[in-house]
């Protein structure tokens, strides 16, 4: 029988503090405990990437990552980059964009490109398909989720325009 351990996580902005077993993976304590549904349980082997967050600012797959790994963490799940009445520049390219089907890989397609965009503010298609080839989509041919990311990065780099 293994002791529960005591973990605090910070995700999309607000804390949690749980007791955790130490095996237990993020993704189940994401959409089993605290009720956030957007990253999906995929294939439970890190392939497909459809759970996919961010944490402490670095793109991760949380179906590998132990809670305990987690304590202290900032997590950001799909749910945080936006909200149903302000769509980040992303959710809304891929809705403009028809960059999913079925939407099981789409949290983890968003979260994945919100972070490539944000260490390459302006891919080429090359870029785009490299930077997303840990996530993978059953449904899609890639060339609308591919066009959703570039067309979301140019209404970034437009709005960043305007800012500065």
């Amino acid at each position: 029988m293994s002791k529960k351990m005591p973990i605090s996580v910070t995700v999309n902005g607000q804390t949690h503090d749980l007791l955790a077993e130490p095996r237990e993976l993020l993704i189940y304590v994401l959409r089993e405990r605290l009720d956030i549904t957007g990253p999906h349980v995929g294939c439970e082997t890190s392939h497909c990437g459809a759970c996919t967050v961010l944490m402490d600012g670095k793109s991760v797959k949380a179906c590998t990552v132990f809670a305990a790994q987690a304590n202290g963490a900032s997590i950001t799940t799909v749910e945080g980059l936006g909200t149903p009445d302000s769509l980040h520049a992303l959710q809304r390219s891929f809705r403009e964009h028809h960059g999913l089907q079925c939407g099981y890989c789409t949290p983890g397609m968003i979260t994945r490109a919100a972070k490539l965009l944000e260490e390459n503010p302006t891919p080429t298609e090359a870029e785009v398909r490299f930077g997303m080839a840990g996530n993978l989509c059953r449904c899609t041919g890639y060339q609308n989720i591919v066009k959703s990311i570039l067309a979301a990065a140019d209404e970034m780099n437009a709005e960043q325009e305007v800012a500065e």
